[in-house]
């Protein structure tokens, strides 16, 4: 039950505050699985009693947050933020994770190797143990909110530095940028408020055992869980101001580009216009100046004093 070396089933047991591997089932235990295939899945439903649709439900990134609580067992199914590649561009997204409390028995099923479960694999979390079920899912949780918070910040750091180039050297490609950030953080809005419905729910919820002193954990949760969407719907509404503020610039940009040209063509046409009235098939006594010495330079001076003049007034009407 390998994939390149790293165990897709992996248990741990926590023994007197220290987190170490276990190849046994015993009270207490954490199982973990990631991206497990089929029959690692019915082997652990098998074990369990559960049926095999909740052991997979987090594998399929369609499934929507709930819990579902039966006599056997209990599922908790919720998203957590998660990176990806979209159109060649580091991009955040969300993916399902299921949290499974059968008995004294804790499993964790997610589709990837997450941050979120990383920290508590490497016991670089306080006060977490796997034989506290309640705390070790409430502090999943917790963990799922800062990681939230922690990308949603580097979403509002990279619009920052779009706004830097406005006004100098922006680009179009600079508005697919922010288009992208906007996409992340409607996925983050949406798993947001779902979690916060499943958060309710725990708190709700009189089936779930629940414990005093973890009630106070539970209420960070909520409070991180509220304040990551608010993050979110405020950085939403600055990308959508950037944006259009972006478009505005690049619109300006392009109507003072056509304005130019259009003062061009203006004075442009005035030399053309005299050029082509002394080239008509006319007799040249009715041509002015044609009988005049110099009178090709003077036609010139009149025609460069005229286009002159006319760069004056467009200049003074800001043409120019």
């Amino acid at each position: 039950m390998t994939d390149g070396g790293r165990a897709m089933v992996r248990k741990y047991i926590t023994e007197n505050g220290v987190l170490r591997a276990s190849q046994e089932t015993a009270p207490g235990i954490w199982i973990n699985l990631v991206s497990p295939t089929l029959e690692e899945c019915d082997a652990v439903a098998r074990e369990f009693h559960i049926d095999l649709a909740d052991v997979r439900a987090a594998l399929d990134d369609e499934e929507s947050s709930r819990v579902d609580v039966n006599d056997e067992y209990s599922l908790i199914l919720f998203d957590i933020p998660s990176i990806e590649y979209r159109h060649e561009r580091e991009a955040y997204t969300t993916i399902p994770l299921g949290l499974i409390l059968a008995g004294d028995v804790f499993i964790s099923v997610c589709g990837e190797d997450t941050p979120v479960l990383r920290g508590f694999e490497e016991n670089a979390v306080r006060d977490f143990s796997t034989k506290k079920q309640m705390r070790f899912m409430y502090q999943i949780f917790l963990k799922s909110c800062m990681l939230y918070q922690a990308y949603l910040h580097i979403v509002d750091r990279k619009r920052k530095e779009i706004e830097e180039h406005i006004g100098h050297d922006t680009e179009d490609v600079e508005l697919i940028d922010l288009h992208e950030l906007e996409s992340n953080l409607v996925y983050f809005d949406t798993s947001l408020r779902a979690n916060k419905v499943v958060l309710e729910r725990l708190v709700r919820y009189n089936r779930i055992k629940k414990y005093p002193e973890d009630q106070e954990l539970l209420e960070d949760v909520v409070v991180e869980n509220q304040q990551a969407i608010e993050m979110t719907q405020i950085y939403r509404d600055i990308i959508k101001g950037t944006r259009e503020l972006l478009s505005a610039v690049m619109d300006n940009r392009l109507n003072t580009a056509m304005k130019y040209l259009a003062s061009i063509t203006i004075v442009m046409a005035i030399p053309t216009i005299i050029s082509g009235i002394y080239g008509m098939n006319v007799d040249e006594e009715w041509m002015p100046l044609s009988g005049t010495p110099f009178g090709f330079g003077i036609i010139c001076l009149i025609m460069l004093a005229i286009c002159l003049l006319a760069i004056w007034i467009l200049r003074r009407r800001k043409m120019l």
